[in-house]
């Protein structure tokens, strides 16, 4: 069918011009769409160039890219309810990249368009000659060219019209391309150069302003008229009308009054000359072929029947002449056996000379011993000669049956033989009777000779056809896969720099907002302006807020089940909320080009292929814990630091965690109450601890369970519960996360962190003060002046290390870096925390905002990177030993205070019973006088 094409139409021609003008302003348009000049022209034949494969270089040097013919020609388009085929006159439109087609040449409005930018071209094998499709998302366009030279010649410049246009679109909307962006349309040198179609050459009088001034085919058919635009058909008759007092009728813009071309065209329709056919010359070497081989064919069928005839006597005399030679080796052993027998009575003559010619009894006895050893040695000698005979005579029967199964053969292939003989006679027989017939069997040979020469020409020109669609098909492709590739890397470069611009857009919203803040908070408004950026303030947080919290459109929490971004429940700190969640999200954007690969690069060369046992303590995975792992490999390298750590443990008792779930399940009235009460309360931030019946819940129960067993001397306190959630959540096995809880509380954490008196997290927390003090001395001295103790803040970071304090990303890194170097990392980060936001925490000067600032402030945290870098690179150096024994001396002073502190207990007791019992003794003394 036919597109209306009325709506963009090409610019109506001029109907004034000369024929002569007509093809100068026709060439120097077609310069001007090729380029304004030389140099252009050149780079543009470089980029450009059709399939044609160079060994040596990736273009054609010297071979212009485009014809010097415009491409426009008549075609025949298949549409209509009948299918039809109908003549059309088809123009390429350069500035469009479309394919308008008309009814005539000399129309001036087109019948229709086909946009080419996303369209492919193929051509059938089987279909008529000529014919191809051009398929664009919307429709299937199916055209014929008058012959197959024309065919590939619109279907290799379709091609090269496409790449060009897509090439100048993506110039002139200055889309950012790679640094290979140079458009490789012809092959490369690795390829084959039979693997792509050649260049066709311009098909002359078919194609360009030659073809304009032929009559239009099938121009009287009704069939030929477009009854789905007769208004633009009337208009282009109109117009035909109009010229027709002009020199020349029915001319177009593409008409070139050129006598010679004519004449040329002419000249080269007529000069066909046919070759004489060849089917009556090549019958008389055939006959004489024919002969020659029934005269050769009978001789030697004779000669290999007398040839035949000796075969069975030759064969009997070889098989007992065989068997005259294993008789005649059988006798020679024999006589070999008897020269040795021989040989062995000459010796025991000689033996018994000797023993009657000794003298002595101890000759004798010598000579009598020689002779036992000898008559020992002879017989372990007739023992393997025994069983030599026994192989011997084994061999002998198995050589037997072997003679009797050659024999079966021999008769065997004697009947076989005598079978093809007499085959032989019959078809020595038959080919005498079809010798007598010498003219019916050469007629048969002849004819059957020509079929087989016809079909083996038709064999020959569908293997041609099929080798040309080929390599067309191959340049489509390659062609395709080029688009393809440049377009994928166009899309890849407008995605980073929308991700780019989208995180400026956050960081400027965020600035806006972070000013909104300050204003509100400012004193020298007066009420009104105070309300109007009150009012503007709620505006901000209400427009938009869902999508704001989100770093993308599709998910609220991250891999793990956190929510990405806090969500405040009191007004004022819904503003703080959304300013943090656009940092986050600008955060995330201008970073997860820039770390997921070198990441992933690193654990991969480092953990690929490796067994957890196999995995070793080194600098490089120290420093790769400290950067952070990925999600894909946290789990296997968490197993392999608590291995490492609880390995002696674990192989005394193999099976601990199934016997401590078993000792909970028989005796639940001694697993603590806490337990079951703080299920509910673990992690509610987290989707998959969020519901009451998530299996996660239940895991955590029995993990804790059994650690109540496993170290009865803590059994359960508050903290442990989110301790072993974390744990659950990267390791997934609940047997896992279970010897996780164990090496963090019993071999990483000091003995007396999780007791009831809290000893060793109180020293910890003198310690921290004193890191603060030396690194930084100014927040230090601030706070001291509003008489802020951050421990309250910060004890509920080293019992829980950090959990539900900072943000999941770098909560994960904490972990990484802590379950590898021990409790010092939460120290580091500790200090880090405090050194990030230093200078906001400088300026508050209220004890109250302090604390409440203090307790959210790390979740505000947005840049991950920059904090690891002020942890382990500003608060250097921080060795283990001096925590060590800052440790130890702050644990002398907290026990002396609580030894003081028990004194104190016990004395107030003891006043505190004498003060009773005087009570007592007045109370008395009264019911006496009263008596």
């Amino acid at each position: 069918m036919e597109s209306e094409g009325s709506s963009s139409t090409p610019p109506p021609v001029n109907v004034h011009v000369s024929p002569a003008d007509e093809c100068v302003s026709s060439e120097e348009t077609q310069q001007q769409s090729l380029g304004r000049s030389d140099g252009d022209q050149d780079k543009n034949s470089i980029q450009m160039h059709t399939a044609l494969p160079d060994g040596t270089s990736a273009t054609l040097r010297g071979t212009p890219t485009y014809s010097s013919t415009k491409l426009c020609g008549y075609l025949n388009k298949q549409g209509g309810p009948l299918k039809a085929w109908k003549s059309r006159w088809f123009v390429y439109e350069e500035k469009s990249c479309q394919l308008f087609y008309y009814r005539m040449a000399q129309d001036i409005n087109p019948l229709g368009k086909v946009d080419l930018f996303c369209a492919t071209f193929s051509y059938p094998l089987q279909g008529e000659e000529g014919t191809f499709h051009v398929q664009t998302p919307e429709r299937t366009v199916i055209l014929k060219a008058a012959n197959r030279d024309a065919q590939m010649y619109w279907l290799q410049q379709l091609q090269l019209k496409r790449t060009l246009y897509r090439e100048q679109h993506a110039e002139h909307l200055s889309i950012p391309r790679p640094d290979n962006h140079k458009l490789e349309s012809t092959p490369s040198a690795n390829n084959c150069r039979a693997d792509f179609l050649p260049m066709v050459k311009t098909p002359s009088g078919l194609v360009g302003e030659e073809a304009a001034s032929l009559p239009a085919p099938g121009l009287n058919s009704p069939l030929n008229m477009s009854i789905k635009h007769p208004l633009i058909e009337l208009q282009n008759t109109m117009h035909s009308f109009r010229n027709r007092h002009s020199q020349e009728i029915r001319q177009s813009v593409f008409h070139i009054g050129d006598p010679t071309d004519i004449q040329k065209t002419a000249s080269s329709t007529t000069s066909t000359v046919s070759t004489p056919s060849s089917s009556q010359s090549s019958e008389s070497p055939a006959n004489a072929r024919s002969e020659h081989d029934l005269a050769t064919i009978s001789p030697i069928r004779k000669n290999s029947k007398e040839k035949s005839k000796p075969l069975e006597l030759k064969d009997t005399s070889r098989l007992q002449h065989e068997k005259q030679a294993e008789e005649v080796n059988a006798q020679k052993e024999l006589v070999s056996l008897l020269h040795k027998v021989l040989e062995a009575a000459q010796l025991e003559k000689r033996t018994c000379a000797q023993f009657l010619a000794a003298e002595g009894e101890q000759e004798h006895l010598e000579l009598l011993r020689h002779g036992e050893r000898r008559a020992a040695e002879l017989r372990d000698h007739l023992e393997s000669l025994q069983q030599e005979n026994e192989n011997l005579r084994r061999d002998l029967n198995q050589r037997d049956a072997n003679i009797a199964e050659l024999q079966e053969s021999v008769q065997l292939l004697i009947q076989k033989n005598q079978a093809k003989q007499e085959v032989i006679l019959k078809l020595s027989e038959k080919l005498a009777v079809c010798g007598e017939d010498k003219q019916y069997t050469s007629g048969l040979r002849s004819e059957a000779l020509k079929q087989l020469t016809i079909e083996n020409e038709n064999l020959k020109d569908d293997l041609k056809a099929y080798k040309t669609q080929n390599q067309y098909l191959n340049s489509e492709i390659y062609h395709l896969t080029t688009l393809w590739r440049k377009s994928s890397e166009r899309e890849q470069s407008l995605i980073v720099k929308c991700a780019v611009l989208e995180a400026n857009s956050c960081q400027m919203e965020s600035r806006y907002l972070g000013i909104l803040q300050k204003l509100q908070e400012s004193k020298e408004l007066n009420p009104e302006q105070r309300e109007a950026v009150k009012k503007v303030v709620k505006d901000a947080v209400r427009a938009d807020l869902s999508t704001a919290i989100k770093l993308n459109s599709i998910r609220d929490y991250d891999e793990y089940g956190f929510k990405i971004a806090m969500d405040y429940k009191v007004e004022d700190l819904k503003l703080l909320a959304k300013i943090q969640a656009l940092e986050i999200r600008s955060q995330n954007l201008l970073n997860q080009e820039e770390c997921d690969g070198p990441l992933l690069a690193r654990c991969a060369q480092l953990l690929f292929g490796r067994p957890e046992g196999e995995l070793t303590s080194s600098t490089e995975l120290k420093n790769l814990l400290r950067t952070g792992l990925p999600r894909e490999y946290r789990a296997r390298v968490w197993r392999f630091m608590i291995q490492s750590r609880n390995k002696s443990l674990k192989e005394r008792h193999p099976d601990r965690y199934q016997e401590l779930c078993e000792k909970s399940r028989t005796s639940p009235h001694l697993v603590p109450r806490q337990i079951q009460l703080d299920l509910d309360r673990t992690l509610t931030s987290n989707q998959y601890f969020s519901p009451p019946s998530s299996t996660l819940i239940q895991k955590l129960e029995r993990v804790l369970q059994a650690f109540s067993w496993q170290n009865p001397t803590i059994g359960y306190i508050q903290g442990l519960n989110r301790l072993a959630a974390i744990a659950l959540l990267v390791l997934q096995d609940e047997e896992d996360a279970f010897w996780c809880l164990v090496v963090v509380v019993d071999y990483i954490m000091p003995h007396n962190y999780y007791t009831n008196d809290l000893v060793g997290c109180q020293a910890d927390q003198r310690v921290l003060k004193d890191l603060m003090s030396e690194k930084l001395p100014r927040l230090t001295a601030h706070l001291e002046a509003l008489k802020v103790d951050v421990s309250l803040i910060t004890v509920e970071w080293f019992l829980v290390l950090f959990i539900e304090s900072l943000p999941t990303r770098i909560l994960f890194k904490v972990w990484d870096a802590f379950l590898y170097e021990g409790l010092k990392v939460i120290f580091r980060y500790a200090l880090a925390l405090f050194k990030y936001k230093e200078e906001i925490i400088l300026k508050i000067n209220d004890s109250a905002e302090m604390y409440q600032y203090l307790r959210i402030f790390p979740n505000t945290i947005v840049d991950g990177r920059k904090l690891t870098s002020i942890a382990f690179n500003d608060m250097n150096p921080l060795p283990m030993k001096l925590l060590q024994n800052r440790r130890a001396t702050h644990l002398e002073r907290l026990h002396a205070e609580i030894k003081e502190l028990e004194n104190l207990r016990k004395a107030y007791k003891a006043e505190h019973v004498q003060c009773k019992e005087k009570e007592l003794d007045t109370l008395a003394s009264e019911d006496e006088e009263e008596v």
